[in-house]
């Protein structure tokens, strides 16, 4: 279920959801389409598609799996790959005109991956641009503070934007890395809603677009409720209630869960306020604390 104003990228059409992968290793394209389907109908915007390793070493079914895709649904794909040869490979069995003649995005380009730009010389692109990395010295290197993340936010829609290639800031998307509570000791999680509010507030960014990986926020949390709601999916939207305020619209996802903002006097999103406010060991047992306490 959608929030107003937040595009939703589908998720499923991924090898790491067990499900898909049988699929994929089936060569069920019957049930890709299914799937394919079933996230349009919930209100994604964007499928994401990913085969996996599968996309390395077979090209015919990487390009009857994107077509059977695209005969399912009339919304654009986001080819999620690392490798300029397999995005562009993606980018050639892509059918604009069977999603509208919208643009497909690549999931993702990074300071250490800017070889992908270049697949502009395809066709138009919307890019997700990834925070959480920046070339140092010709060293790649991890973002963990709001000021890395922005500065380097702030230096690749530079470069993009100066490149030459028909682009606009319409066209980016920042994925402000949202890290996973359960073992986040360093306020990571507080720095990405720190991000958004400065890249959010920021003039020269104006325009541009803020998504991230929702289902990373809750990875090794425990399945229960608190208040007769998933605390995964509780968690998730009280970071959506915060973030999405300061700018955050669109979100990598499965599509039918129940996103929506929290009310203020919300257990869990008091509780999350609570937890990205400390660091340390003390903000692991404060969220321990939360799903202990049932």
């Amino acid at each position: 279920m959608a929030i107003p104003g937040v595009v939703l990228i589908g998720d499923r059409i991924n090898p790491g959801f067990k499900s898909t992968r049988e699929m994929i290793e089936t060569d069920d394209y019957e049930a890709l389409q299914g799937l394919a389907l079933r996230q349009q109908d919930a209100g994604a915007a964007y499928l994401d598609f990913t085969i996996g390793p599968r996309a390395r070493d077979d090209k015919e079914f990487l390009t009857k799996s994107i077509q059977a895709v695209q005969e399912a649904v009339d919304i654009p794909l986001c080819f999620d790959d690392p490798a300029f040869a397999i995005q562009e490979h993606c980018l050639n069995a892509y059918d604009a005109d069977k999603a509208g003649g919208e643009k497909a995005m690549i999931n993702s380009i990074s300071e250490t991956r800017w070889e992908l730009l270049d697949l502009l010389k395809i066709c138009p692109l919307k890019f997700i641009m990834m925070s959480s990395e920046r070339v140092e010295d010709g060293v790649g290197m991890q973002n963990k503070s709001v000021p890395d993340m922005v500065d380097t936010v702030k230096r690749m829609t530079k470069k993009i934007l100066a490149s030459g290639y028909d682009i606009e800031i319409d066209d980016l998307i920042v994925d402000v890395a949202i890290g996973t509570l359960a073992s986040d000791t360093e306020g990571l999680t507080r720095n990405s809603l720190d991000t958004i509010k400065t890249i959010g507030s920021a003039p020269e960014l104006k325009g541009i677009h803020m998504s991230a990986g929702m289902t990373n926020l809750s990875t090794q949390l425990p399945v229960m409720k608190i208040d007769d709601q998933p605390l995964k999916l509780s968690l998730e939207n009280a970071f959506l209630t915060l973030a999405v305020p300061a700018g955050f619209d669109m979100m990598l996802t499965t599509p039918w869960k129940d996103y929506h903002l929290l009310d203020d006097d919300n257990r869990v999103f008091q509780a999350f306020q609570e937890i990205i406010a400390l660091d340390g060991l003390d903000a692991l047992r404060r969220l321990r604390k939360l799903y202990k306490s049932q």
